[in-house]
């Protein structure tokens, strides 16, 4: 007999429960943002509106669905199953959050603060989740399959993001390491830099955009289903012994980039999230690429 869906529900600490936790009381978490010009009525009405959100969307979830929440801090250990439905109440960035940590289960964006969000992720609202929970488990469901990225180091560590994978060193060390291009042309140059940035369609939205823009790049930057990345390489320096001749550049399905690391440690991490990287040491090596798997966002 098959489980019954679960409707796993995806959200995050508010700021105004953060600043509580740091200083003991509302009281003085209050005196603290006046101290420097803010006042904490707005943070505690964001916060109402979060908790609303993540309560309505929950009395919403079918009777004969069981269902959980996970914080965004728990995600690196939470076991999702095939059967679950998965639906952030938050913003855009908690989406790509969560992202890593599925396996093709459909995911339901909730915006829990419609205006401050731009809604590329989270595109529904709390009384959309009623209707939304149950059309996700069907075929005739209009489902954007999103481009992901993801990185392999040659002991096995793997790292997959919605939006971005970075390269480089801790801090503001530069970063020593032989880039080559596989599947064009198989260009290879020992370079010294800030570190590698490698994006998906989705992540052109962002830190990616940010950089093509300053770059004023003829590269054309990626839709977020579309199977093919950018990448671009951060303040390359020249010198006798690193060059700066492969900067940018697009890599389809097809193609990868290849980085041996030529420094004491290199990280790579997705989606802005330091805290779970891989960790790379001198002559370790690593290929980042499209990833096989995508994000199944319901439309």
């Amino acid at each position: 007999m098959s489980l019954a869906p679960r409707a796993v529900l995806v959200h995050r600490t508010s700021e105004y429960e953060e600043l509580v936790a740091r200083h003991g009381t509302h009281g003085q978490a209050a005196f603290f943002l006046a101290s420097r010009g803010r006042d904490i009525a707005e943070v505690a009405e964001r916060h109402q509106r979060a908790r609303r959100a993540l309560a309505e969307v929950a009395s919403a979830v079918p009777l004969s669905w069981r269902q959980s929440q996970v914080e965004r801090s728990d995600l690196h250990r939470f076991l999702f199953a095939p059967e679950d439905v998965v639906v952030v109440v938050g913003q855009d960035g908690l989406v790509a959050n969560a992202a890593k940590y599925l396996a093709g289960q459909p995911v339901v964006g909730i915006d829990a603060d419609p205006g401050r969000n731009t809604g590329v992720l989270v595109r529904h609202r709390p009384t959309d989740a009623g209707t939304l929970l149950p059309a996700a488990l069907t075929r005739s469901t209009c489902v954007d399959e999103l481009t992901m990225v993801e990185a392999v180091a040659d002991d096995t560590q793997r790292l997959v993001a919605l939006n971005e994978i970075y390269l480089g060193a801790t801090g503001h060390q530069t970063a020593r390491y032989r880039l080559g291009l596989h599947g064009d042309g198989g260009a290879v140059e020992t370079q010294a830099s800030s570190g590698v940035l490698v994006g998906t369609g989705t992540g052109a939205t962002g830190w990616l955009r940010s950089v093509w823009q300053e770059r004023a790049s003829r590269l054309t930057l990626p839709s977020p289903t579309e199977d093919r990345l950018l990448w671009f390489v951060r303040e390359a320096w020249p010198s006798p012994a690193t060059g700066t001749s492969l900067v940018a550049g697009e890599l389809p399905s097809s193609a990868a980039l290849s980085v041996t690391v030529e420094s004491d440690r290199l990280t790579a991490f997705g989606d802005g999230i330091e805290s779970d990287a891989l960790e790379l040491t001198w002559g370790q090596t690593v290929r980042i690429g499209v990833c096989g798997q995508r994000l199944r966002l319901v439309g």
